[in-house]
């Protein structure tokens, strides 16, 4: 397997999956994973700066996270299979970084028919053509247990950590959780590492009232699942002492759920007649899943010039309206600031306070 361990792969940087992806390269695949750097403005910057002046914004993070990958000595990408422009976007970035004159190997999922199971293996082959089949199985079941430990962590996390009464005892316990994640090597690293959060979580005294300010989280699958592309609006909201709600995460929308979004579109019927997009009748199910549920606000978040949830607006406005429960529309692009983020949020949190005293 030596030979196979010289292919040097790596994947855009994306909220905090990388360590799924970590593991399943090194322990499914037998490959050596490169890890992209974490995301900054000076990612932002080299995704902007060779990117098509309209394109959105989260394929500009991934341009840049890219060109990182590449630099830090990635060897070989990989794009995932997405909805949306996604499915062509892989091919435009590729034309991007080799006119700048990187050579790597990439590997666009877009390329494979995901419907047969054949073209799986072909993938894992041409990652590692000596891959044990058994243990590539059995490894990559443990990454994706990872994935759903991470989510409903994550989860967990959001919906409590501003109201952690053990000067940030709460933090800590999610910040060990992700540190054991990254360096995780085999299942019993995973499995102890998800028990010792989950026990730190339950033994960190929470001073939380018995009916908080509840809010959800709807938008863009990128944009509102990765912290830096939407300037840590979760944790913002949850130092405000706000329990934060989002559904849409990889566990949801793909482990979970699959075709499943049938489903949610005979739900909404009432509401869209249409499926407008990759993600928009989660998120139209979600937010008044909200509604319904008593929550005092939610938040929409997406990028600039994302054509699906711009058409999602106006049924959210529906929604608003009928269980008169307010909506914070955020677009984010390079130039969004964080200080005009928080004046927002500080005025939308000044609202639903104000009202709950009131209702």
């Amino acid at each position: 397997m030596a030979e196979a361990k010289t292919r040097s792969i790596s994947f855009p940087r994306y909220a905090e999956y990388n360590c799924a992806f970590r593991y399943i390269v090194e322990q499914a695949l037998d490959c050596r994973y490169v890890m992209p750097p974490a995301l900054t403005r000076r990612t932002m910057e080299l995704g902007t700066r060779y990117s098509p002046d309209f394109v959105c914004t989260p394929f500009k993070t991934i341009l840049g996270s890219m060109i990182e990958s590449l630099e830090a000595g990635a060897d070989t990408l990989l794009m995932t299979h997405g909805l949306c422009r996604l499915g062509y976007y892989g091919e435009l970035a590729e034309q991007i970084l080799r006119d700048l004159g990187y050579q790597f190997d990439f590997i666009n999922l877009s390329d494979y028919d995901m419907d047969k199971k054949k073209e799986y293996i072909r993938i894992v082959r041409r990652f590692n053509p000596r891959v044990n089949p058994a243990r590539f199985l059995a490894e990559f079941m443990v990454g994706l247990k990872m994935v759903e430990y991470l989510d409903e962590l994550t989860a967990q996390y959001y919906q409590n950590c501003g109201f952690d009464a053990m000067d940030g005892a709460y933090r800590r316990a999610w910040q060990d959780f992700l540190t054991a994640m990254y360096t995780a090597h085999s299942r019993a690293d995973v499995e102890n590492g998800y028990r010792t959060a989950r026990r730190a979580f339950q033994s960190t005294r929470l001073d939380k009232p018995k009916r908080p300010l509840r809010v959800g989280i709807v938008g863009e699958f990128y944009t509102a699942m990765d912290a830096f592309s939407n300037l840590e609006v979760e944790q913002k909201l949850a130092d405000m002492r706000v329990e934060v709600h989002r559904w849409m995460n990889v566990t949801n929308q793909f482990l979970r759920y699959g075709s499943g979004q049938k489903n949610l579109r005979v739900k909404i019927r009432d509401l869209c007649r249409y499926d407008m997009g990759p993600t928009s009748t989660a998120n139209i199910w979600y937010a008044r899943e909200c509604a319904e549920r008593g929550f005092d606000g939610i938040v929409h978040v997406k990028s600039a010039a994302c054509t699906p949830e711009i058409d999602v607006m106006p049924v959210l406005q529906n929604i608003s309206a009928d269980y008169k429960i307010p909506v914070l529309y955020l677009t984010y692009d390079a130039q969004t600031s964080d200080v005009g983020l928080m004046t927002r949020l500080e005025a939308f949190y000044d609202m639903i306070h104000m009202r709950k005293k009131v209702f």
